[in-house]
Parts: C-alpha cells; sequence; structure tokens
C-alpha cells in the first residue's frame, strides 16, 4: 500500500502549465482521502509494530535510541534532498526562476537562508512530509512506551485533544509570533509549513497505537474484522458515501458559495479538519475490513472486491516501491523538480506529451529501488546469480 501511496503522490506532485488529464484520475476525487494521510498512518503503524518489539525485547533506552536514530537518518534524507535541489538550481539555466514559488529565495550562496530550512521553520515545496515525521519520531518512544504499560486508551484521548486543540486555532499562540519573527528575516518568507502537526499526529499516533497493540497480541484482527459483524463496516459505507457528492462538488466548483463558506471551516486540509479525520477513519476501517474480513465473506461480489484490492497491492513493482519508500520518497521529488523544471522552460505540453512523461516519472521512480535490491534480482536471474556466486 506504501507503493500505491507513493504512485499516486508522483502523479499528483506532477505540476505542468494547463494541468495534468491524469491527476482526475485518483481516489482523492471521491472521497477527503489522499495519498499523504495513508502514508502517515501506515509509518505510525509500522513505527509501533517494529519498535515495540525492540522494546519489550531490550527495553526501554534501546528502543528510544533506535527510534532516534531512525529520525536523525530522516534528517539527513531531508536535508540532502533541499541541497541536491538548490545545487542544481546553482547550474541549471533559468532553474532560478522556475523554482521561485517552490524554493522562495533559498541558496547556497546565502547560508543565512538556509538556517529556517534546518530547523524546519521553513520547508520547500514537496519537501515536508519528512519533517513531519521526525518531529513525531521524537516523541514516539514515550508514546509506544505508554502503550506498552497498559495506558494507550490515555495515549489515545490526549492526541485527540493535540487535534482538537489545532482545530481551535490554540497553536497560533507560538506560530503568529514566530511568523512575524520570520517575516523580518531578508527574504520576508514567514512561516512557511504545509502540515498543521498538531492535527496531522492523530493520524501517526493511531497508526503507533495499532501497531503497538499488535505486537502485544492485544488485538486479533481476525475478530476485529468479522464477516460476521458488519455494523462498522455499513457504518463507513454509509459515512463514505455521504461525503462523495460532497467531494464531487468542491472538487468541481458546484458547492455553492454559502454552503462553502461553512463547510470549508470543517475541511482545512493543512489542519486535517473533521471532514478529513471522519472520512479517513470511514475509509480506513472499510478497507481494513475488505482486506481482513472480505476473503472469508459469504458474499460472492465482497469476496471479488477483496481479492481484486488484495491483487492489486499485492503487485511487484507496489512492493518493491514499498520496500524503500524513504528513498523513494527522496528521489520522487527530486523527479517532481525535473519534470517542473522541463515543463518551465518549454513551451505548453499538450497532454499525450504530459501523458508521456509522466508514464516515464513512473519508470524512473523505481531506480532507486531497483539499485537497493540489486543483488537480489542479480542473485535471482538466470547465468548472472551463477557468474556473481562464481568465486574468483
Amino acid at each position: 500500500m506504501r507503493g500505491y501511496f507513493l504512485v499516486f503522490m508522483l502523479i499528483n506532485h506532477l505540476v505542468f502549465t494547463g494541468g495534468l488529464w491524469l491527476v482526475q484520475v485518483n481516489h482523492r476525487n471521491l472521497a477527503f482521502v489522499e495519498d499523504a494521510q495513508g502514508f502517515v498512518f501506515l509509518s505510525g503503524l509500522l513505527t509501533g509494530m517494529v519498535y515495540s518489539r525492540k522494546m519489550m525485547k531490550d527495553g526501554y533506552a534501546v528502543g528510544r535510541d533506535k527510534i532516534w536514530s531512525r529520525a536523525l537518518e530522516l534528517y539527513r534524507y531531508a536535508m540532502a534532498i533541499v541541497l541536491i535541489v538548490l545545487a542544481l538550481q546553482l547550474v541549471l539555466p533559468g532553474a532560478v526562476s522556475a523554482w521561485k514559488n517552490w524554493l522562495g529565495d533559498a541558496s547556497l550562496l546565502d547560508p543565512s537562508s538556509l538556517a529556517p530550512i534546518a530547523t524546519f521553520l521553513v520547508q520547500p515545496t514537496f519537501m515536508d512530509i519528512l519533517p513531519q515525521y521526525i518531529v513525531y519520531m521524537i516523541f514516539a518512544p514515550v508514546v509506544i512506551w505508554l502503550c506498552l504499560r497498559g495506558h494507550w486508551l490515555g495515549v489515545a484521548i490526549g492526541s485527540l485533544l493535540v487535534w482538537l486543540a489545532a482545530q481551535l486555532g490554540l497553536h497560533r499562540i507560538v506560530t503568529y509570533p514566530l511568523d512575524a519573527w520570520l517575516a523580518g528575516a531578508p527574504d520576508q518568507q514567514g512561516l512557511r509549513v504545509s502540515f498543521n502537526l498538531l492535527g496531522w499526529q492523530i493520524v501517526f499516533f493511531a497508526g503507533i497505537i495499532a501497531g503497538t497493540l499488535t505486537s502485544m497480541k492485544k488485538i486479533e484482527w481476525q475478530k476485529v474484522f468479522d464477516p460476521k459483524r458488519t455494523t462498522l463496516a455499513w457504518t463507513a459505507l454509509a459515512i463514505t458515501l455521504f461525503f462523495l457528492p460532497l467531494r464531487l462538488a468542491t472538487a468541481h466548483g458546484f458547492m455553492p458559495g454559502f454552503v462553502l463558506e461553512k463547510f470549508g471551516l470543517m475541511e482545512i486540509r493543512a489542519d486535517f479538519g473533521p471532514v478529513y479525520l471522519i472520512n479517513f477513519a470511514a475509509v480506513a476501517y472499510g478497507m481494513a475490513w475488505i482486506l481482513v474480513a472480505g476473503p472469508r465473506h459469504e458474499n460472492t461480489v465482497i469476496r471479488k472486491i477483496a481479492s481484486t484490492l488484495t491483487s492489486l497491492f499485492t503487485l511487484n513493482f507496489l512492493q518493491l516501491l514499498g520496500r524503500h519508500s524513504l528513498q523513494i520518497y527522496v528521489w520522487h521529488v527530486l523527479i517532481v523538480y525535473a519534470v517542473y523544471y522541463i515543463d518551465a522552460r518549454t513551451p505548453e505540453l499538450s497532454q499525450l506529451t504530459k501523458t508521456a512523461i509522466t508514464v516515464g516519472a513512473l519508470a524512473f521512480l523505481a531506480l532507486p529501488a531497483l539499485w537497493r535490491d540489486r543483488e537480489k534480482i542479480f542473485a535471482n536471474a538466470p547465468y548472472v546469480g551463477s557468474w556473481i556466486k562464481t568465486p574468483a
């Protein structure tokens, strides 16, 4: 599923003059559920599963150090991608103007402009997910430890209250003065982030809780998603269908302004507003029910849907991407910036050309994964594998 999200993340992030028709073929146009939400949740789920086992086996300190080591690795990747793009900006003709809206005044020639980026106060376009993870990973050890001690409900309540604080705008007590201070800097950019950390944390830490309880064997998912227990599944479907026409209306500008004025307050993506939270919870539960309970259901149609989804998410290409999701995410940023640069330096491209570029970009997306799996791939290839294993 991480590979699936990465594919659509790349398609959604490709920016062309005049737009790209493939962007409309996307689940985000049918619900207030996007790739970033699924990616963040799965990251929290895997973090909880992996590091809770480490803590149960070796103790809190060892698990904490492992998590913080991972956060430091993420930080290195986050800074590396910024430095690579800024280096390209110096050597590519017209890159400064092409990427101006995405990078602002950040430049390797002005080291002072890098300090806000290094402290995550200014996040260039499409480079904002890794900083989010890093902040969450700092708090992850305590959260996992509390769950291991049986306080998972308290963690869930605390996460909900933090999310509520974001919806009420309480974070502005800190962010507004910070923004005013940064705006006084030479670049006049101010605070620039895409995600409200207090709002989006509920997705990550919900995954942490689920992953930790799974490792503790406190949850038996086969029983939770019982094919005979359909009340929550039908509820999830009803909520999803309720939001479907609303998403279509907002996506295509059909919602009347006087309704949108009120609705928009509940649908702030940056804060992960109530519309996004409720819709995501419904879709996530419904998807999990289909994948876990669906194959055991007596209804042939439901079994067929489950089989189709399972076949999709187990495609070799998606599994390849998912195994190396961090490297693929960083690589996808470079692809997006490269495509944006090419589009800015050429006359408006036809939809056919844009589609061809997108297909090529998707093929290039797998390069880091192929490189990291090269020994396994060559070892399994006929003749080549035997040649590699032959002693010198």
